[in-house]
């Protein structure tokens, strides 16, 4: 079941319920939390948000660089179907790992948070330098 309700300030949230699980090249547990439709300046940004709990510090037994593969995965893996399943278009495409559920625009200092922002291009996503 897909739901749209009001997020963060102008942002717009469609949340899947229930969790969805996805294999990623990091073999980590990623669930997705929520999708963000956002707007920032011009642009029209979607943020996917994941929670990975093999992040956190600590404990966590993956770091960054063993994930970094795990975000083009799930933008050209899951983002673009989800986006034409859907019928959303973005310029802008961001992949977010947290290590637990942290509400959007909000800080926890003890929550484990990664992200990467994609442009589409014609042969799927392209990493973006913010």
């Amino acid at each position: 079941m897909w739901e749209w309700v009001r997020g963060c300030g102008s942002a717009l949230m469609l949340s899947a319920m229930p969790a969805l699980a996805y294999d990623v090249p990091s073999g980590q547990p990623v669930t997705l939390s929520e999708v963000l439709v956002d707007q920032v300046g011009t642009e029209a940004w979607l943020r996917f948000r994941f929670v990975a709990p093999d992040i956190a510090r600590g404990a966590g037994a993956v770091s960054y660089a063993d994930a970094e593969a795990d975000f083009q995965a799930l933008c050209d893996g899951f983002a673009l179907g989800y986006m034409t399943e859907f019928d959303l278009s973005a310029d802008v495409v961001v992949i977010s790992l947290m290590d637990r559920p942290v509400p959007f625009g909000t800080s926890d200092p003890d929550a484990t948070q990664f992200f990467e922002a994609y442009r589409i291009g014609p042969e799927g996503c392209v990493w973006e330098a913010f």
